[in-house]
């Protein structure tokens, strides 16, 4: 079974991007995957300039363009593999992490984490129970089911994705990953309309999933580990140092970022 990680690293440099990303290197030495990190834009995903509610600041600075689509590139190099792993370049795998394909459902065609189901603090609790409501009370329905409880709406977290190749093709109908994120019932997402004006691809990944019924492995709370929000972090395989700009020094002190899950 043949094993593609991919990652995107694009814009300025970062030392926890780069320890992060060195830490998926190893892994994927050890485990037999080839690792491929993009540097480069290549989807140049723009949000229609005359219907847009993202901020200027959010894509002009990337010279007009949303690289938070850009990991979807993934999609053009599946051929050839077995399998496929999205990792998030904020992503630290520990050195002695299992195959993360022992946790994964053959039948499966798509795997992540979601969130209401990791081991969460109680003030992350609520936070994913307003932001649920946000991102998905409008999308869901008989044909959408998010699945709502106490916690919310069900959302997977984004930043690292499994994927079963031969399983998953099929939902993407022949298109690229570029003309699979310009499907016109992924557009209000892009142009960041109403409560997605902030949002990633992740609210969009999600819709997909429940609109088309792909068949997805709920993967153990250990391979998202978020850091902060995660109150087992130290069993955590995969620490994910999600939103940067509120990490002390910007993530930038990366020892004392791994001696706090430690």
């Amino acid at each position: 079974m043949k094993t593609l990680v991919y990652q995107v690293s694009v814009g300025k440099g970062s030392k926890l991007y780069e320890h992060c990303i060195s830490s998926v290197a190893d892994y994927c030495e050890r485990m037999g995957f080839d690792h491929h990190v993009q540097t480069t834009p290549k989807m140049f995903i723009k949000p229609d300039p005359f219907f847009t509610n993202r901020s200027e600041e959010s894509y002009m600075k990337y010279g007009g363009y949303l690289p938070i689509y850009e990991k979807e590139n993934a999609f053009d190099m599946m051929d050839g593999y077995d399998r496929l792993l999205i990792i998030d370049a904020d992503i630290y795998i520990r050195p002695d992490a299992p195959n993360i394909w022992d946790d994964f459902d053959c039948n499966c065609a798509f795997g992540a984490v979601c969130e209401r189901e990791m081991s969460i603090h109680d003030w992350y609790k609520k936070k994913i129970l307003n932001y649920s409501h946000m991102q998905y009370a409008n999308l869901h329905s008989n044909k959408t089911d998010f699945k709502p409880d106490h916690l919310g709406f069900e959302f997977f977290n984004m930043g690292m994705i499994a994927i079963n190749v031969e399983k998953f093709k099929p939902y993407l109908k022949g298109q690229t990953g570029k003309q699979f994120i310009q499907r016109p019932e992924f557009k209000e997402f892009v142009d960041g309309m109403g409560a997605w004006k902030w949002s990633t691809d992740q609210t969009l990944l999600n819709f997909f999933l429940k609109k088309e019924n792909v068949p997805t492995k709920h993967l153990g709370w250990q391979w998202n580990g978020l850091f902060t929000a995660n109150d087992k972090i130290q069993e955590c395989h995969f620490v994910h140092f999600f939103l940067k700009d509120k990490l002390p020094n910007r993530g930038e002190n990366v020892n004392a970022l791994m001696e706090q899950i430690d």
